[in-house]
């Protein structure tokens, strides 16, 4: 129900020329350290494994802790694609006019522990995709982002002439970001807006529609 927000599933300026020589520098390896520029902004490989580490030490909580890791294999990339989306989402919600209050986030998170069955039961099942139980209030806010803007567009993301619009706008987003990847993680794909050896669904629906 929960999936991790990872790809797109339709397969679907001056700043830029500043931030030029910073992202040739990132995969040329002149920049130790960072897993990748995004917009001329460093995610740095201990940002990366602080996130990773959180959800190792979540899963290792949980009754189900080593099924949980072994379904989450691929957790750096997985991680770092999502940090990289998050950069992607936010601005086009910016570019939008799309904003989320905390009450928003509040109340979409109150409606899935309804469905889920609780608190805890929606915390096992954010694990499951590799998201740590305070990772969640972010993942919530980036859905309702996502369902933001796709209402701006006039996209219905429940048809796939809606999905591929979405798609576009966001590819169109991220190519204005010079995204570049220290290549131990892979490579960006501005089309797909997803790290390449990642093959993960993006955020879904559900239970968007449970929203006041």
């Amino acid at each position: 129900m929960f999936r991790r927000r990872t790809a797109l599933s339709v397969s679907a300026t001056a700043g830029l020329l500043a931030a030029a020589p910073l992202l040739a520098a990132c995969g040329s390896g002149a920049h130790p350290g960072a897993a990748a520029l995004v917009d001329g902004k460093r995610i740095t490989v201990s940002q990366l494994q602080a996130k990773v580490k959180d959800v190792r030490a979540a899963q290792a909580k949980s009754p189900q802790g080593d099924q949980l890791v072994m379904n989450t294999g691929r957790l750096s990339l997985a991680t770092l694609n999502g940090m990289i989306f998050d950069e992607v989402l936010a601005r086009g919600a910016h570019d939008a006019g799309v904003t989320v209050s905390r009450r928003d986030v509040q109340r979409w998170r109150a409606a899935a522990e309804k469905q889920a069955g609780g608190a805890g039961r929606l915390k096992e099942m954010w694990l499951q995709q590799g998201i740590a139980p305070d990772e969640i209030d972010a993942m919530v806010r980036n859905q309702l982002l996502l369902d933001g803007v796709a209402q701006r567009l006039g996209a219905d993301r429940g048809k796939p002439q809606g999905q591929q619009k979405l798609a576009q706008a966001l590819a169109k987003t991220s190519r204005s970001m010079g995204i570049d990847v220290n290549p131990r993680f892979g490579k960006w794909d501005d089309q797909q807006v997803i790290l390449g050896e990642t093959k993960e669904p993006w955020i879904t629906r559900e239970p968007a529609k449970q929203q006041a």
